[in-house]
């Protein structure tokens, strides 16, 4: 993605997983602040970890001064296995946060996905409370309620949603979150993949972040 972006294969439980980690300008930020894990959309439908949402909010983290890690789900590009329903994908996103702990072993993490992405993160923050490692905060885009069954997320999740998605729609998405009392941003005009209005997510992930 920029000069500072890192290239390296992990071992996943079906076959090698191929990953990427985007670091902080060195010049404004010498030791990156916190850790964010990145996830990619649907792997059958086109999913990749180049993704421009998942790109764009590698984008954001680095420029919040976090080592942004993002990784190819099963079956995608140079990683091994067979999508695997977000169940395998999960096991691996939590395999890639424990390689990066080897690395960054006390920075605050971050969990971060766009789509299908976001129920593979929603599922590994629920896993990460049970074992008293949770992420200090989740950032879901177009999140997957309706597709998946989206688990219970924390109050100060961020939330961004298009207003014309038509692959998971708004309706979906507030029918999940009015249980929870947990607001959403919805970007007026947006469609799922937030074609000419990347732009609005990093604007709002950015201002949002530090504001519990």
């Amino acid at each position: 993605m920029n000069a500072q972006t890192e290239h390296f294969l992990i071992a996943g439980a079906a076959g090698q997983l191929q990953c990427a980690l985007d670091l902080p300008d060195p010049e404004l930020q010498a030791v990156p602040r916190g850790l964010a894990l990145v996830a990619h959309p649907h792997p059958l439908y086109g999913g990749t970890m180049d993704n421009k949402v998942a790109q764009t909010l590698a984008r954001t983290f680095t420029g919040l001064g976090y080592a942004a890690v993002r990784m190819n789900f099963r079956g995608v590009g140079q990683s091994g296995g067979s999508y695997d329903a977000g169940i395998g994908e999960t096991d691996d996103m939590e395999l890639l946060l424990q390689h990066m702990r080897q690395r960054y072993p006390d920075l605050p993490l971050a969990l971060a996905g766009f789509s299908f992405g976001t129920f593979v993160q929603a599922r590994l923050q629920q896993r990460l409370q049970t074992q008293d490692r949770a992420a200090q905060r989740l950032v879901l885009i177009g999140a997957a309620a309706g597709k998946w069954e989206m688990p219970e997320i924390p109050s100060n999740t961020i939330l961004v949603h298009g207003e014309l998605d038509d692959t998971i729609p708004l309706s979906a998405v507030l029918d999940w979150l009015r249980p929870q009392d947990i607001p959403v941003t919805v970007i007026p005009g947006a469609d799922h993949f937030f074609h000419r209005r990347l732009h609005h997510i990093k604007q709002l992930v950015t201002s949002l972040w530090d504001k519990a």
